[in-house]
């Protein structure tokens, strides 16, 4: 059992993440911008935080095993949310990734496709410069999980595949659900395989 801050458990795969937490009987400190959106779980302690408050976070952050960030890159700055992370001592930090940095072919980043979507450009490329700027921390065991092109509500199935810098796909697509992302996730939390490094899940 871990003592984990999870900031953005109000979200779409945070507050999937949390309820993942509380059923393997984590203890979490769960923080939003709007904490009333925190569902209320076992084991789930709720906080106030704001991501461009680095002093402010760094102190709800001060004292647990580790740091999971589930958060819109766009709608956060790399430097105060790292640098809070890094300022409260916790030294395991697991990241909410974005697909946009993975390769449809060696060396050929999604992002740059001609068919990626116009409307996520910005979050993705806000996501390719947060992993760029992770790769360049040494002091944290950092990982970036990056889900695949499609990151949607669906079942908890747990069955998927990992893979490390490659856009998964199969016959049906690019896709994994909010909950099969959980389990990947808290797997890596539970049994660390890639410290300061990005690895990614899909079906």
């Amino acid at each position: 059992m871990a003592n984990v801050a999870l900031i953005g458990a109000s979200g779409n795969a945070g507050s999937r993440i949390l309820a993942e937490l509380s059923e393997r009987s984590h203890m979490v400190t769960a923080i939003a911008r709007h904490p009333e959106r925190i569902a209320k779980l076992p084991g789930v302690m709720v906080r106030h935080g704001d991501v461009h408050d680095r002093a402010g976070l760094a102190d709800l952050l001060r004292g647990h095993d580790a740091v999971i960030s589930s958060v819109h890159f766009a709608a956060s700055d790399a430097e105060a949310l790292i640098g809070a992370v890094r300022d409260s001592g916790v030294k395991r930090y697991l990241v909410v990734g974005g697909a946009g940095s993975l390769e449809v072919a060696p060396g050929q980043r999604f992002i740059d496709q001609p068919d990626f979507p116009a409307e996520y450009k910005g979050e993705a490329s806000a996501g390719v410069v947060f992993l760029e700027r992770l790769r360049t921390v040494e002091d944290l065991d950092w990982t970036f999980l990056s889900p695949p092109a499609l990151f949607v509500p669906g079942e908890r199935t747990g069955n998927f595949r990992l893979g490390k810098d490659a856009l998964l796909s199969n016959e049906n697509g690019s896709s994994i659900s909010f909950e099969d992302y959980a389990i990947a996730l808290i797997d890596e939390l539970e049994r660390p395989a890639h410290i300061r490094q990005r690895f990614t899940v899909g079906y």
